[in-house]
């Protein structure tokens, strides 16, 4: 696994562990509550709406600009890694739109296919799309590889 490689497979890491610490402590609910007393407070209210797509404009960029330089990163790596890349933009984009909360959004991934509501499918589908590009990573890295890789990389 090249230097890149591990850059990346970090990063994602990095990333599914601050997305972990959000879910627990309910983050977005605080940054949308502190939004919404802003708002009050000086009096933009009404207009709120406008700084939510600004604020969406504003993370999908930087959301767009990460996932160039991770594709970038990894743009010689094994297929797993560009699917963990793919998975983890998924779980990131459903968070982001799930924190900007637009009501007729909200609707929608509150209903349900066959049980399931759409918030879970689209979640869990990034998240098993990692879950199952690790898995394919980690067993195309036999000992005998990773020990060749070792020896070309010192």
């Amino acid at each position: 696994m090249g230097t890149s490689e591990r850059r990346v497979w970090f990063v994602l890491a990095l990333l599914f562990l601050c997305l972990g610490l959000n879910k627990q402590l309910d983050l977005q609910s605080a940054l949308t509550e502190i939004g919404r007393v802003l708002a009050t407070h000086q009096h933009w209210y009404g207009q709120r709406q406008t700084v939510q797509v600004t604020f969406i404009i504003w993370v999908a960029t930087a959301g767009i600009s990460a996932l160039l330089i991770l594709l970038f990163w990894v743009r010689r790596s094994p297929l797993a890694t560009l699917l963990a890349v793919a998975g983890t933009a998924m779980v990131i984009a459903y968070v982001l739109v799930r924190a900007a909360s637009f009501h007729h959004i909200d609707r929608f991934i509150g209903q349900t296919v066959l049980g399931f509501r759409w918030n879970w499918i689209i979640e869990m589908s990034g998240i098993g799309v990692v879950i199952f590009a690790s898995w394919l990573r980690a067993a195309t890295l036999t000992p005998l590889n990773i020990a060749s890789m070792e020896k070309e990389a010192g």
